[in-house]
């Protein structure tokens, strides 16, 4: 391989959120954190090398989103997932999860039911809330140890007044990637009931060997005009912190209301390296972002055959997208305060504690494998001593 995934930079004294806390919220300063979706990989050289150049210019001042940016963003999207928008319908935010808060605010009011999928990221729950909405959840059903939506709920939630939903696709914490048909049926519930749909498509590129990502807007003129898409650079290339996000709004009445939102909170102004990130990393990222997903492959390969042989009593949902595993440990226990001694006091680990997504992710834990290998298995070597000790 031409890039080195099995080695990273240290992290720890670098303002990190994910390295940089564990004592502060985990009570010890040697936990392995593998929880908050950042990697611990280099992004690719180009995408550094152009960030280093923009810091180099030595004026830091606004900035604008140029001509090199929407071929940038729409060849990207054109050349990995087959969808051919248009430069216009391209607008921006600082995140996915402000983007979301965003559309929420300008699209309901004080009370207006919004549909999420739980278990689902717990901001959904927060932009919903936050924004004084109802939150309506329509709980994906667990069958042999696979999320599947419950389209006959579905239908009767949108047909009671729903006016959004927010669709998590690829799903964050089950690593579904929903297919056509799935989207298709759940376009056209919202189209009937008169429910805008908010699709968070950021783990898009990172899908595995036998999957395929469908943009839900590419599936049809009247989806496209019903929907908002959002994607980032950040998750697939590890640049979360430089806070550059895009939004694809086919829709010219939604994305100008959209965009009213954006400057009303004045977010509508650029990062001034997120831009360089973007343009570099959807020009030159297509082989590294090729070695990455081999790479985690291999990590969840490894992951799925530890626990098989370690600790078979733990469930393992293997993901079609993301580097976020999700297991069930109801059988060591399901309850959430248990399973956060067991990792932080006991294991010295920091996964995810499932019932941060929703009621149904009691007694699951999210592993974020994008790290080297050494460090993933030492992660779960801990883990699954610490559940060993605890036999009798």
């Amino acid at each position: 391989m031409k890039y080195d995934f099995d080695h990273a930079a240290p992290r720890t004294g670098t303002y990190s959120y994910k390295w940089d806390q564990s004592e502060k919220l985990f009570g010890r300063a040697d936990v392995l954190p593998l929880w908050v979706a950042d990697m611990d990989f280099h992004p690719p050289k180009e995408v550094v090398d152009a960030i280093v150049q923009r810091a180099e210019l030595g004026v830091y001042g606004y900035t604008i989103r140029p001509q090199e940016y929407y071929d940038a963003v729409s060849g990207w999207l054109m050349r990995r997932h087959g969808w051919d928008i248009r430069h216009e319908w391209i607008t921006s935010s600082p995140g996915v999860v402000a983007a979301l808060s965003l559309v929420v605010h300008a699209f309901t009011k004080p009370g207006d039911k919004v549909i999420l999928q739980s278990p689902v990221y717990y901001p959904f729950y927060d932009v919903i809330r936050m924004n004084d909405c109802t939150l309506v959840e329509n709980p994906l059903i667990l069958n042999n140890n696979r999320y599947e939506i419950d389209f006959d709920l579905l239908e009767r939630q949108a047909a009671d007044g729903a006016k959004l939903m927010l669709l998590c696709s690829p799903h964050n914490p089950g690593g579904r990637v929903w297919t056509r048909d799935e989207l298709a049926r759940i376009g056209e519930i919202c189209l009937r009931h008169g429910v805008l749909v908010v699709a968070d498509e950021i783990h898009h590129d990172l899908v595995f060997r036998g999957s395929r990502h469908t943009p839900f807007a590419s599936i049809s003129e009247s989806f496209a005009q019903n929907s908002f898409t959002c994607i980032a650079a950040s998750k697939t290339f590890n640049l979360a912190g430089l806070q550059a996000s895009s939004v694809i709004v086919p829709n010219d009445d939604l994305r100008r209301r959209y965009n009213y939102a954006l400057k009303k909170f004045s977010l509508h102004m650029e990062s001034y390296f997120g831009v360089s990130s973007v343009i570099s990393s959807y020009t030159y990222g297509d082989e590294w972002l090729d070695q990455l997903l081999n790479y985690l492959q291999g990590n969840l390969d490894y992951l799925t055959g530890f626990m098989a042989e370690r600790l078979p009593e733990v469930r393992v949902m293997k993901p079609d997208a993301t580097y976020l595993v999700w297991m069930d440990c109801r059988d060591i226990s399901a309850d959430p305060a248990e399973l956060k001694k067991l990792m932080y006091e006991e294991a010295g680990v920091a996964f995810n504690e499932g019932s941060t997504y929703g009621e149904p992710g009691k007694g699951w834990l999210r592993v974020n494998i994008a790290c080297p290998r050494v460090l993933l298995a030492e992660a779960l070597e801990r883990f699954a001593s610490a559940v060993r000790a605890r036999k009798p």
